[in-house]
């Protein structure tokens, strides 16, 4: 366990005002994309945000709002449009773009992730991958955005516990085989605790990536909140060349960027579709 980088904590002591202002992420504290109250006009993206007061109460999306079988499952996270400046100026998709939505990723007991069969209590996930390229100077930043639907409140709130338990069992994770992640510190809240102001429960991970034959750490960042019965979560992979100010940039974007895709999902579940209609297995 390590203590918060700077960067971070300054950032994340705001977690999730990042609906909000343009340029700020997935901190606490804050206010809503355009509005206190979630907007059930169009997508929201980060040129269309704008200032506002602190909610009065989290996104929301009530368990008979939500898609009750994986065949609406898979056509909710599908549906929800992700762009990549969501994350900031500058972020494009990366290839391969999406995962396998019928499939998750566990951290064994060994500590290494592995993709498995999703659960009873899952009925659906997604993982889009975005970048940030390399230019002069600056090494690439890798953000992987995964929407979670789980059969009931209940289980989201669950698999949020769980993940704030993996970095005390497992403080140096292997991603796959040649990345890892080490020094892992965590931190959550509810809405009622100030500091997170969008949703019911957040969650704040930070730590340093190594890449097999580098020698150097980089910064490493997860950000994961819940919204009803989905979860949200976000990496962030940082490459080398940045200063302070422009690291605590970079991560106020991809807060906000999970900010952007929290007022998605509560917007969905407003709306006369919210749980999809589809057929399908149960």
């Amino acid at each position: 366990m390590v203590a918060h980088r700077p960067v971070v904590a300054a950032v994340a002591g705001t977690l999730l005002v990042v609906g909000c202002t343009g340029g700020t992420e997935e901190g606490a504290g804050a206010a809503k994309p355009s509005g206190s109250q979630p907007n059930t006009a169009g997508t929201p993206g980060p040129g269309a945000s704008s200032p506002a007061a602190v909610a009065e109460e989290p996104y929301a999306l009530p368990e008979d709002r939500a898609p009750r079988t994986r065949a609406e499952a898979v056509a909710f996270v599908r549906g929800l449009g992700v762009q990549p400046d969501y994350f900031g100026a500058g972020f494009r998709a990366h290839r391969p773009h999406e995962s396998d939505p019928s499939r998750w990723a566990v951290l064994g007991e060994d500590c290494l992730w592995r993709r498995e069969p999703l659960p009873d209590h899952v009925l659906a996930t997604l993982t889009r991958a975005f970048v940030l390229p390399a230019t002069e100077g600056k090494e690439a930043v890798h953000v992987s955005l995964t929407v979670t639907v789980h059969r009931s409140k209940a289980d989201g709130r669950r698999d949020m516990a769980v993940s704030l338990e993996e970095a005390l069992r497992c403080p140096e994770q292997r991603l796959n085989a040649t990345e890892r992640v080490r020094k892992l510190y965590s931190q959550a809240s509810t809405f009622d605790d100030q500091r997170n102001a969008v949703a019911e429960d957040d969650l704040t991970e930070t730590g340093e990536w190594l890449v097999d034959g580098r020698r150097t750490a980089r910064p490493f960042d997860w950000f994961k909140l819940r919204v009803g019965p989905v979860t949200v979560a976000a990496t962030a992979r940082h490459g080398a060349g940045r200063n302070a100010e422009e690291q605590a940039a970079v991560v106020s974007d991809v807060i906000e960027g999970v900010g952007f895709v929290a007022a998605a999902v509560d917007r969905r579940g407003r709306s006369d579709g919210a749980n999809g209609k589809a057929g399908g297995d149960e």
